[in-house]
């Protein structure tokens, strides 16, 4: 006797493929259990979804292609991950297979059953390093009445929580407590970027290996290789692991004991990702909570205005920690007028003198410039020629570490030119300042600056350069934590989430790019920076009244550093509000964007063009309001030109109806004739830039 499983395999929703393939099996299948089918000439990894007694309708026994193997080692996927999954497909628009598949390990596609039972019967490698055991501290009475609030919330909880207010206790107790509570519960904790998951694996480590074991807390990040990222996926779908740490693919793990999420630096963009199936972790995490029957935590000390509206209205339980541990003061802020210092000034004196004063003291400065390289253009004054990438309509930035234009959009380099290649004028020149020009900079400016052992200043630069290398994050880190670094220049991925005790100053020194972007979103960003970065001086009680934020602008009358000086972010978060009710924009509505990638810019938007024609016909079009296609900001990256489409509604349930009913007539749009140079589209919704 046969059965029917139904498989989801790797095929995008434009294929036109379908989400589910029927095959046949001489034996009944778990829906959830992992398996290899034959699709087209090759053998794929799939999962069944359901397995039926009968053939499908209109499908004859015979037409039916058999299961090829069975990976019945593993437990199957369980019903909660499938409906996390199918829900992550349906709302943001994408395959069913496309999603699954891409939430499983790599090396999983290529496994067979008998390499899957070896891999699973190997033992798990010991730690490293035996890590001295960190024992739970006492709470203060704000993080005490956090924990018992999370420990009886029944809805989602943002934690407000001032930077330095001791949100990490607070997370570590809360999982202590979700883990006693069941001997097969789990917890997720989902940080935003991948430089700050080693710092707080051995925070956890630290914290639960005497009681749980080493191999309890695993990670999950795309910076691990795919045999590491394999044996971190089986330890939590097989229970084995009790603790997930991992950026935004880890909110798709295989924890069939999920008793807890944390989403650490919920505000961070980083949990949007911006190419394949466009989802945000953050919000998926919420979903994921309630299907799983499991508590859910959003931290942050600038939450996003979307969390903070739904806090307002009462959809999520906020929970205020504005009080540092050890009573310490928030940094001071000094704004800069740039107006009224030497023109062509890097770092303004007053700030100068301020940053050799903390060297001479034997406290640490933080420099922040949010742009890597030594300059964003190298130009000829000549002729006018600038450091154009050719193949994206942007500059490539100057490298002078390597010599190098480097576009930092599609990777093409090539050694600085002798002279202008247009006109032959060899006095070509850097525009504007990069990170390596910081620091270079800094060091001469600094040259007469003493340490109090007499030494000279130390400045040191952390960035996407400097930390591309395996280890070099951790020993830029260890050296920052030792007082080796007097002066550390770097761009965002400094500001959030350390825990520098020696830095007293913090110094943006390129802050007002954001204040007047047409991106609605940028003051948001802007304030959350700078608030992020603030906090990363004076963590150190003793230091906390002499701690300051220095930014340097050109306009320092705007309204947000009025909201900055007073650590305003409820005051901010209202006003921003109540500019984005005025102007409907998110969360006061719901958007989608038509992405378009083609040979031509008129193709891309050839394409856009008769999806919008095609939208017409629709019964849900009276819902929504289409904008007409236009060309992306940075319209041309790798010599593929790109386009977008904007669609908006007051409602997100009318925004995702329309968008289902519309995904066939995209499919039919894709052969338009106006569309021909097409490469690829796709719907992102809820973007976070437009």
């Amino acid at each position: 006797m046969y059965h029917w499983p139904a498989v989801v395999v790797a095929t995008p929703a434009h294929s036109g493929v379908g989400d589910l393939l029927s095959y046949r099996s001489g034996a009944a299948l778990a829906a959830g259990t992992l398996v290899r089918v034959p699709l087209g000439a090759r053998e794929v990894l799939g999962i069944v979804w359901r397995c039926d007694d009968a053939p499908p309708e209109g499908l004859a026994p015979g037409q039916a292609r058999d299961v090829a193997q069975v990976l019945d080692a593993l437990p199957p996927l369980d019903a909660g991950w499938r409906e996390l999954v199918a829900f992550a497909a349906r709302y943001y628009q994408r395959g069913l297979g496309e999603v699954a598949l891409a939430a499983l390990p790599p090396p999983l596609r290529d496994l067979t059953p008998e390499q899957l039972a070896r891999r699973l019967k190997r033992p798990a490698k010991a730690a490293a390093a035996e890590i001295a055991p960190d024992h739970e501290r006492a709470l203060s009475p704000e993080q005490a009445g956090a924990l018992a609030a999370i420990d009886g919330a029944t809805a989602p909880v943002l934690l407000f929580g001032t930077t330095g207010s001791g949100k990490t206790e607070v997370y570590l107790q809360a999982c202590a407590h979700a883990l006693a509570s069941e001997t097969t519960a789990q917890v997720l904790v989902l940080v935003p970027e991948i430089n700050l998951t080693p710092q707080l694996e051995e925070r956890f480590r630290a914290r639960f290996a005497t009681v749980h074991g080493h191999d309890a807390v695993v990670s999950l990040h795309s910076g691990m290789t795919p045999p590491q990222r394999l044996a971190a996926w089986i330890a939590a779908h097989t229970g084995r692991a009790r603790i997930v740490l991992g950026t935004r693919l880890a909110v798709f793990a295989s924890l069939p004991g999920l008793r807890l999420i944390v989403v650490d630096e919920e505000h961070d963009p980083s949990y949007k990702s911006q190419d394949g199936a466009r989802y945000s972790a953050r919000d998926l995490a919420i979903y994921r909570a309630r299907v799983a029957g499991a508590r859910v935590v959003l931290g942050s000390a600038t939450p996003s205005l979307e969390s903070w509206h739904a806090s307002e209205q009462g959809r999520y339980r906020r929970l205020d920690m504005p009080s540092r541990i050890g009573g310490g003061a928030l940094p001071r802020l000094r704004l800069v007028d740039m107006n009224h210092q030497p023109k062509g000034a890097l770092i303004a004196p007053p700030l100068l003198a301020a940053m050799a004063e903390r060297v001479a003291r034997g406290e640490q400065c933080l420099v922040l410039i949010n742009r890597r390289g030594y300059a964003p253009v190298l130009a000829c004054h000549a002729c006018g020629w600038k450091s154009g990438c050719p193949h994206c309509s942007a500059y490539r930035v100057f490298h002078k570490l390597d010599r190098t234009l480097r576009c930092h959009h599609c990777g093409f380099t090539q050694r600085v030119p002798r002279a202008c290649p247009d006109c032959g004028n060899l006095d070509i020149e850097p525009i504007g300042r990069g990170t390596e020009q910081v620091e270079e900079q800094l060091a001469g400016l600094l040259a007469e600056a003493r340490r109090p052992d007499g030494g000279p200043a130390r400045v040191a630069r952390m960035d996407a350069d400097t930390t591309k290398a395996k280890g070099s994050l951790e020993a830029q880190l260890a050296a920052l934590h030792a007082g080796e670094v007097d002066v550390l220049v770097g761009t965002q991925m400094i500001a959030k989430g350390h825990d520098f005790r020696r830095i007293t100053l913090v110094a943006a020194i390129n802050a007002d790019a954001s204040l007047f972007a047409s991106d609605h979103r940028a003051p948001e960003r802007l304030f959350a920076l700078l608030l992020q970065a603030a906090g990363r001086a004076g963590r150190d009680a003793a230091h906390s009244a002499a701690s300051e934020l220095w930014v340097q602008t050109w306009h320092p009358e705007h309204k947000l550093f009025a909201h900055l000086r007073a650590h305003d972010h409820p005051g901010f978060a209202k006003a921003e509000l109540a500019d984005r009710q005025a102007a409907a924009m998110p969360p006061f509505a719901h958007q989608a964007l038509l992405r378009a990638d083609a040979r031509t810019q008129e193709a891309a938007q050839g394409f856009l063009k008769a999806a919008s024609r095609a939208a017409q016909a629709l019964p849900q079009r009276e819902a929504v309001t289409l904008y007409p296609a236009v060309p992306l900001t940075i319209q041309r990256v790798a010599n593929v030109e790109r386009a977008q489409l904007l669609v908006e509604s007051d409602s997100r349930a009318a925004l995702q109806r329309f968008l289902t009913a519309w995904q066939p007539l995209l499919l039919q749009a894709r052969s338009a004739p106006e569309a021909r140079g097409l490469i690829r589209y796709a719907v992102d919704v809820d973007p976070l830039s437009v």
